[in-house]
């Protein structure tokens, strides 16, 4: 009987991009701008589409980063647009809220306080912590700079769409993601 150990590990597999990472980044961006230029009333909110895109690497730049990141960020984001219709109902029912007054900052700050207690309950939003917190500041974002196209005169309806809109924003984004990596045209190399 020989001393001689056979090895059992297998080659190490690596990932070869066919196309470099930073020709598919140029691309998946020129592809993706004339979406925020080119469609008039529904222009896209790109920035907001490339945050995504930047956790879709975060998370691993697979598939199945979309498991995580879609429901973190919508749980996020429609949770931030119903505490941006309270406020706009409280505003127009008892003008006792106007644009910077404290009871904006109050109901902001123990609504998304509240938001972030939900996280507890829900793995995947504590595995998707990054774009819960997205999703938080991105509907802020939208809502705040009018960043969505304005489709309703009711101001708690308005803020409901911008948190809608970002979701849509949010999903452009990891579809951006994946085109990404599709375009580096991906493939195993065994070392």
């Amino acid at each position: 009987m020989s001393s001689e150990t056979v090895s059992s590990q297998a080659p190490a597999v690596r990932i070869k991009e066919t196309i470099p990472l930073w020709i598919a980044v140029g691309i998946t961006v020129a592809v993706s701008v004339p979406f925020t230029l080119w469609l008039s009333h529904w222009n896209l909110a790109v920035w907001c589409s490339f945050i995504v895109w930047a956790e879709y690497f975060a998370l691993g730049a697979k598939p199945a980063a979309a498991r995580t990141i879609l429901p973190a960020f919508a749980t996020s984001a429609i949770g931030t647009a119903i505490l941006l219709a309270i406020i706009a109902a409280l505003n127009s029912t008892a003008k006792l809220v106007t644009a910077g007054d404290i009871a904006v900052i109050a109901v902001l700050g123990v609504g998304c306080g509240g938001l972030v207690y939900l996280m507890k309950f829900w793995q995947v939003l504590q595995s998707g912590s990054l774009p819960f917190f997205n999703g938080i500041s991105m509907v802020l974002a939208v809502y705040f700079t009018t960043s969505f196209p304005h489709v309703t005169d009711q101001a708690s309806l308005t803020a409901l769409w911008a948190g809608v809109w970002t979701v849509v924003l949010g999903a452009f984004g990891v579809l951006l993601g994946m085109f990404n990596v599709w375009l580096t045209f991906p493939k195993d190399v065994r070392s």
